[in-house]
């Protein structure tokens, strides 16, 4: 039973790495090509309304995904009920959106905002014909299934968003390009799935996956405003073209950290919902992802913004430098964040997401005040503030496990020493060979050479554990992903 579930850990792990990894790269390659072709302009447009499409996208889910896969054996009128529920929510938040463009398009003075909103809201629809089959295949640990659907959709919507740009579309090909991937994740759920709803709505079922769900759709809905009002207020206060570098930014900062996050918030819920009852199993499970993320995310970001210059001239084009420094604040802010929601994570496993939801009302005052406080400056002031505010909030998200599980601030602090130091002392062999070539080229490809190169060689030499259990897992259990 005990090597079932290693076994079937390690296949999710992997093909859930192999998922991000590839579907992060394919999209990071997409959107530069995008991003030669459009103009800032056109990215500020989208990132305007998003924050709509994305709490919409909450209420479409409510919770009720999590609550399923926390639930770990779900019955069929459980998954029928949510199915159902889903479903009345995402025609309901989609109408709302529709009757509130024009309101939206008035607030940011932009008429053509209407129209954009109007066919973005379709995505609702389609998100809420999968939030069941996700989490039957979550609750499997089925990630073969996901990652496909994942990079075929991610190429596709890819394919027509580029022939769109090239086209002359705007952004319409960044519109293209949302709207076609989240129906085509629909239709391959739907196909991979393997589960059709029932008649059946069970008033006991909801009662019971709301109970946990609505904690957590608060706690979403708050973390959600929290990250997405930049783009509101930035969109409000400046242009257009400021909020696209502010935009193509944090989606640069995502390659490395949001890759890591989604790896460790889709494998370890369900892994440490299912020994949620073996406190030892859980801490020890608790504590080696913990220190794993750190041992990637750190050296990962820190790379990232060493390399931002250089990566925005020869990727991107000059017409993006002024997003140079946005990219270097916001790599450091990311660099806690998959920490942080593994700490908060394991608070959702152990079923305590009215904690989950504590925590994050805990954190909304901090993270207003200080946006309130930078955001008359400069853009570059916002961002500057937001990497205060998260470095705070990832003392806040360990209190609680600390308490609780006994693997607090301290604990963590002792597992990532090694790790940082080998980050430093990558940081300064990196600067002092690219400081020895003059193009923005030749520091691009020695940077990211020498980086990854003396991070693994301190890392050996200081002994850090990670590196000597990703040979073993890269050694033994590669076999697992056929």
């Amino acid at each position: 039973m005990l090597s079932d579930l290693k076994n079937k850990a390690l296949r999710g792990v992997l093909w859930s790495a192999v998922d991000k990894c590839i579907v992060r790269i394919m999209a990071l390659g997409i959107s530069v090509i995008l991003a030669r072709i459009l103009s800032p302009e056109d990215y500020g447009l989208i990132g305007m309304i998003m924050v709509f499409i994305t709490l919409s996208n909450l209420l479409v889910d409510s919770g009720f995904s999590q609550a399923l896969v926390q639930k770990h054996t779900p019955s069929e009128e459980d998954y029928s009920t949510a199915f159902y529920f889903n479903i009345g929510i995402g025609i309901i938040c989609y109408f709302i959106l529709f009757v509130l463009s024009p309101i939206v398009a008035l607030f940011f003075q932009t008429p053509l905002l209407e129209t954009l909103l109007k066919i973005l809201s379709l995505v609702l629809i389609a998100n809420s014909l999968t939030v069941v089959q996700r989490a039957k295949l979550l609750i499997e640990i089925d990630f073969k299934r996901i990652s496909i659907i994942n990079i075929v959709s991610t190429i596709l919507s890819g394919i027509l968003a580029i022939y769109a740009a090239y086209s002359d579309f705007g952004v319409w090909a960044l519109v293209i390009q949302i709207v076609l991937r989240q129906f085509i994740v629909m239709v391959l759920y739907w196909i991979f799935g393997r589960w059709w709803p029932k008649c059946i709505f069970s008033k006991s079922s909801f009662l019971s996956l709301f109970r946990f769900g609505s904690k957590l759709l608060i706690a979403g809905t708050v973390a959600t405003i929290v990250t997405n009002v930049y783009n509101m207020v930035i969109g409000k206060m400046y242009r257009a073209k400021e909020l696209g570098f502010y935009t193509k930014a944090y989606e640069l900062s995502e390659v490395a950290a949001g890759t890591i996050n989604e790896i460790i918030n889709s494998v370890t819920f369900p892994l440490l919902s299912a020994v949620k009852e073996d406190k030892a199993r859980l801490v020890s499970i608790y504590s080696k992802m913990l220190s794993m993320t750190a041992f990637i995310v750190l050296p990962a970001m820190t790379l990232l913004t060493l390399l931002a210059k250089p990566f925005v001239i020869v990727v991107l084009t000059e017409k993006w430098l002024p997003a140079v420094p946005l990219i270097q604040w916001l790599c450091f802010a990311r660099m806690l964040t998959p920490i942080s929601a593994l700490n908060m994570n394991v608070l959702n496993a152990i079923g305590r997401s009215d904690l989950f939801m504590k925590v994050d009302f805990t954190k909304l005052p901090l993270v207003i005040f200080i946006m309130v406080l930078t955001l008359p400056i400069s853009v570059e002031a916002v961002v500057i503030g937001n990497f205060i505010a998260t470095f705070i909030c990832y003392f806040i998200n360990a209190y609680l496990p600390g308490k609780l599980l006994g693997f607090g601030i301290r604990q963590q602090t002792r597992i990532f020493k090694k790790i940082l130091l080998s980050t430093c002392l990558m940081v300064v062999t990196t600067l002092c060979v690219m400081n020895n070539f003059d193009t923005s080229l030749y520091q691009l490809l020695i940077g990211v050479i020498v980086g990854i190169l003396s991070y693994i060689l301190y890392a050996y030499i200081l002994g850090v554990n990670e590196i000597y259990e990703v040979k073993i897992i890269l050694k033994n259990n590669l076999g697992l992903l056929k």
